[in-house]
């Protein structure tokens, strides 16, 4: 429409959105982890990549996002929903049996990595303030690199994951203090830090129980109202609302808007609506945390990484040295195998996302150099660069190095989880009696219906029924199809069935897969789809009926069984 105003973020949207579906699968054939392809793309497509060789003239601006600044407010999105699903995993239990390492490891970390980093920069020349915040901002790790590299390998319940985020997880909460730091050192006080820290975190505190008791008493009734509108969208927008409006509430408290949006996923961990929503979010949470890692890659100024080269080399070297051996002795100290203690070192002696609003906030307030800043956002961005190659590069030396089978990585807990169970699709009336069936026999079994207030009332009496649609390929993937031995069908509607069937054989060819049928029309579709059998309600509900006039007429039971099965077969074949 001619004179239109321009939709907001629409080229980077694009860019995004092109470089998601087109340029990282593309990278991937090269073997290239998705996190360092959205890295590299930002590198290339920033305002210091491919335009600086062409010119602003070029078609290569239509390809190239400028402001990173909108960018990376945008891609914080990204980090909030990471974590925000990372709370959905992990429940409040799994939390309290991290607290030895999140307060222990985590607290440790920050305070012994922080020490040593300023006495370097202290030894370089910088000011006692400067050195502080240096220590301060490169002690914290880049949480959506570190949990994004253990996702792709599944490895975020091994030991190796629940150490790592027990330190990332410490690190969001010491942003407080940090930020505290920071504004005390600008206002010229040092006398005020303990007062103004212990309103921070007097504040924070009663953030984190305000969002607790909320969320407690508010969260579930908010879902269980959406799950029962028609459609998905209320469903989504209650799950969006939720991420978002808790990671605000702690923002304006002070506290890290990641950290909110963590608080908020444990809340539902262990609710009937948790896999639900983690299938709606995780495309959003991946698409953005895409964004994010290219605001990461578009920082980097290309010119200043050749004209220095060396010195930062030198640099982001010794920051990955000084950082992977000190979480190396600590993990070691906790009682921690060689090997996972080797890699949670690498996987976390990157600089954090913290590292550019940190020194952001040193420089506008004059308590730092536009130099020595400028010099240390490319040291942050370099590390967060080489973390994916270091960390793929550091496993295989490890594999060699660490031969001790006990000592290597390896998958799950494979008790965690169900195994040997029968999958239903919908809690109806046939669900239901599936259900109680299969728990009278002693077969384990889980259900995913749609109806938020089935799902709340099945909950109640303890039967394993969760919220989700059962015709959704990732949702299905959640109630783990590999080691099922069954699965049954039991939609009303046929063309659910159909997609819910069709599911099923992409995620698992061989499952025995059962389902139910309305009536003989819908034999053929659900049987090319894939069925290993179809029962149709309107046959066996006649034959039964059928039986019983038999059997009232005079006819031996044996004989009607018989004739029974004879017109079953004839209507079925």
């Amino acid at each position: 429409m001619a004179g239109a105003a321009p939709i907001p973020f629409l080229q980077e949207t694009m860019i995004l959105l092109t470089t998601a579906g087109v340029v990282v699968p593309l990278l991937a054939r090269l073997k290239l982890s998705p996190v360092l392809a959205y890295l590299l793309v930002g590198v290339a497509i920033g305002p210091f990549g491919f335009i600086l060789l062409t010119g602003p003239e070029s078609w290569l601006h239509y390809a190239t996002i400028a402001s990173v600044e909108q960018v990376r407010a945008l891609a914080e999105l990204g980090v909030i929903f990471l974590l925000f699903l990372i709370g959905l995993e992990l429940s409040p239990q799994k939390l309290w049996a991290l607290r030895k390492q999140v307060f222990g490891l985590g607290f440790l970390q920050v305070l012994v990595t922080a020490s040593f980093i300023s006495l370097i920069a202290a030894a370089f020349g910088n000011s006692t303030s400067n050195s502080l915040l240096l220590g301060a901002c490169l002690a914290l790790s880049s949480t959506a690199i570190g949990m994004q590299l253990l996702a792709e390998r599944r490895q975020t319940a091994t030991p190796l994951g629940r150490n790592s985020f027990a330190i990332l997880l410490f690190q969001d909460i010491a942003v407080v203090p940090i930020l505290v730091l920071v504004g005390v050192l600008g206002a010229g006080s040092s006398a005020a830090l303990l007062p103004l820290l212990g309103v921070a975190l007097g504040k924070s505190v009663l953030a984190v129980l305000g969002i607790v008791v909320i969320g407690y008493y508010l969260l579930r009734p908010l879902f269980r109202l959406a799950s029962s509108a028609v459609g998905a969208e209320a469903f989504l927008a209650v799950a969006l609302l939720t991420a978002v409006g808790t990671a605000a509430l702690t923002g304006m408290a002070g506290l890290s808007m990641a950290l909110g949006a963590f608080l908020a996923g444990l809340l539902l961990a262990e609710s009937e609506y948790s896999h639900a929503i983690e299938t709606y979010l995780a495309p959003f949470k991946g698409l953005l945390l895409g964004l994010f890692f290219m605001s990461v890659g578009m920082g980097l100024d290309v010119r200043a990484v050749f004209s220095n080269i060396w010195l930062l080399g030198a640099s982001v070297i010794g920051l990955l040295l000084v950082k992977g051996v000190i979480i190396y002795l600590l993990l070691r100290a906790f009682g921690q195998p060689r090997a996972v203690a080797f890699e949670a070192g690498l996987l976390l002696g990157q600089a954090g996302e913290f590292a550019f609003v940190i020194v952001g906030m040193a420089l506008a307030m004059n308590l730092m150099a536009a130099d020595v800043a400028q010099f240390m956002l490319i040291v942050a961005g370099l590390s967060m660069l080489a973390t994916p190659p270091v960390v793929g590069l550091g496993r295989h030396l490890a594999a060699r190095l660490l031969s001790d089978p006990a000592l290597r990585w390896g998958e799950a807990d494979p008790l965690e989880g169900i195994h040997g169970h029968v999958i239903i699709a919908s809690y109806g009336r046939v669900g239901q009696l599936l259900g109680d069936v299969f728990d009278r026999e002693g077969i384990a079994w889980v259900c995913i219906e749609r109806d938020g207030a089935k799902v709340s009332a099945a909950r109640a009496q303890g039967k394993p029924v969760i919220f989700g649609d059962s015709t959704n390929a990732d949702m299905l993937a959640r109630v783990h199809p590999e080691t099922a031995q069954a699965a049954v069908i039991a939609l009303d509607d046929a063309r659910a069935s159909a997609q819910a069937l069709e599911s099923l054989r992409r995620l698992c060819r061989d499952l025995p897969v059962f389902v139910r049928a309305r009536d003989l029309r819908q034999l053929p579709v659900l049987r090319e789809a894939g069925a290993s059998d179809v029962v149709p309600d309107t046959l066996e509900a006649s034959l039964q009926l059928a039986g019983r006039v038999l059997t009232g007429l005079g006819v031996p039971e044996a004989d009607v069984a018989h004739r029974l099965e004879l017109v079953r077969q004839e209507k079925l074949s």
